[in-house]
């Protein structure tokens, strides 16, 4: 059944490394009589997010996508800022664009998210590659700028908002399986960590109405959606308290905090799967967890950052907790949910001053924890950050490949040990679709988020399946499903 293994470990490659690999393009929407939008979205969950939510204000201004960068009569690269030469990505990309555009004289091209700030003097004016940037809390203004730009002008607004969620605007659905969506909760981030640029590309934090969300949670569930994933740079700092002005009927003294919005979606139907991403260690409550624990449509899975092991690294990364405090938390997780809860971590070897013993820490923090799975780093230091400003970036690269060589295979042989003891059991799956091995396998996800591939048989994605697993790797889980019927 190898050849049934539908994703690699979640452990990012140098590949992935070089400035977000992950790419998605828009999709072919079957409507006529309408200008063609390409969007090409770079690295994480958000930026992905925001680009339906682009998708969405550019339908009302007479677009519509396509998958055909030919065919574009407006090209957006939504843009990612994590890695230090994501910078030189996009531009090799606007390049190969430019000289399509060459063919097409009306065809105008716009770079938008995380990068938009600071590469806007270059792209407009310096190398003249775009002709519209567009931040990510300014997306409403995006049919505005395209006017501008039609008319010869460069379209420009990178200004951060304090307000902006986007609340009001249903996304369009890009690459979507029909089973799985994102909903936005919460925009930018308060933590300044010391090595992330989060803070500057997409400006202070700031909450959406719950009313809102458990509204677009229902209209995905009516419309075939059986699994949606909250998304926030940290979720668990949402708070909303309603105002005034609102137009929300409920008391102007009501205060939502993550425990309560989890509660309020998980309530739209317990055949509707709840996961959210990301929790900072310092703001995951106990609340959080009983909630978790209470309703059993929301997963048992929790992503919790670590980034080091150490405790004077961790200070000086600035996030303001200790490597015993996370070991806490880790602790309240296995207390309150339950050895079988996944949990998967961030991991950056090699920050500034790391000695070899604190990089020890990190790998017997990765023991200690038991994580299923993990997102893995080399250091790389990027401009404008508080890392940048203070602390010198002195560990070798070779120090620091070694370094995340250990990590990973540490991770490997953990994630194995976790998989190994599924073996024998039946795991509740939720079909997705094919598996990217083979056509005559179906894949989905456990409660834990583990990739489950088995035959196809007669079953289709977006139902549930009992699958007993057999086989595993490090990576998935491999088995057949028990019933002949769907769950």
């Amino acid at each position: 059944m190898e050849h049934r293994i539908a994703d690699s470990l979640k452990i990012l490659t140098e590949a992935d490394k070089e400035a977000c690999e992950t790419v998605r393009v828009s999709e072919n929407e079957p409507l006529s009589g309408k200008k063609r939008l390409f969007i090409e979205s770079y690295g994480c969950q958000m930026n992905f997010s925001d680009s339906e939510i682009v998708a969405s204000v550019m339908r009302d201004a007479g677009f519509a996508t396509t998958s055909d960068v030919n065919n574009a009569d407006l090209i957006f690269l939504n843009t990612c800022a994590i890695r230090d030469n994501a910078e030189q990505k996009v531009r090799n990309r606007l390049k190969q664009l430019n000289f399509i555009k060459k063919n097409k004289p009306g065809m105008l091209i716009g770079v938008l998210g995380c990068m938009a700030e600071r590469l806007k003097t270059k792209f407009l004016e310096e190398e003249k590659m775009v002709d519209i940037v567009t931040g990510p809390d300014a997306y409403r203004d995006l049919p505005r700028l395209v006017d501008e730009a039609e008319t010869g002008q460069k379209g420009v607004n990178v200004f951060l908002s304090r307000e902006e969620t986007y609340a009001d605007i249903s996304p369009i659905r890009l690459n979507s399986n029909g089973v799985t969506a994102f909903i936005s909760i919460m925009r930018g981030c308060d933590n300044m960590c010391s090595f992330c640029v989060v803070p500057f590309t997409r400006g202070r934090e700031r909450s959406r109405d719950p009313y809102s969300i458990v509204k677009e949670a229902e209209d995905l569930f009516r419309d075939g959606y059986r699994e949606v994933t909250l998304l926030g740079q940290n979720v668990d700092s949402y708070k909303w308290k309603a105002e005034v002005n609102e137009g929300v009927e409920v008391a102007n003294d009501t205060v939502v905090n993550f425990a309560n919005l989890l509660e309020m979606v998980a309530k739209v139907s317990p055949e509707l799967r709840i996961r959210f991403s990301t929790s900072h260690p310092k703001d995951i409550t106990d609340e959080v967890l009983y909630t978790m624990k209470k309703y059993d449509n929301i997963c048992k899975y929790i992503h919790l950052p670590a980034q080091s092991g150490n405790t004077r690294v961790l200070e000086i990364m600035n996030r303001t907790y200790t490597r015993e405090w996370y070991m806490g938390r880790i602790d309240a997780i296995r207390r309150i949910l339950g050895d079988e809860c996944g949990i998967s971590q961030d991991m950056i070897a090699g920050f500034c001053t790391e000695t070899e013993q604190e990089h020890q820490d990190s790998l017997s923090l990765l023991t200690y924890a038991n994580f299923d799975f993990g997102y893995m780093f080399a250091y790389s230091e990027r401009p404008g950050t508080l890392a940048a400003k203070k602390y010198k970036d002195d560990i070798p690269e070779d120090v620091k490949k070694r370094r995340l060589a250990e990590i990973i295979e540490v991770q490997r042989g953990i994630s194995l040990e976790r998989n190994q003891r599924l073996l024998g059991t039946v795991q509740k799956v939720l079909i997705e679709g094919p598996s990217k091995k083979s056509e005559d396998d179906l894949c989905g996800r456990n409660d834990q988020n583990k990739m489950v591939v088995f035959p196809r048989e007669n079953f289709e994605k977006g139902q549930y399946v009992n699958v007993l697993i057999t086989e595993c790797t490090a990576a998935t889980l491999l088995g057949r499903v028990l019933q002949p019927e769907p769950v």
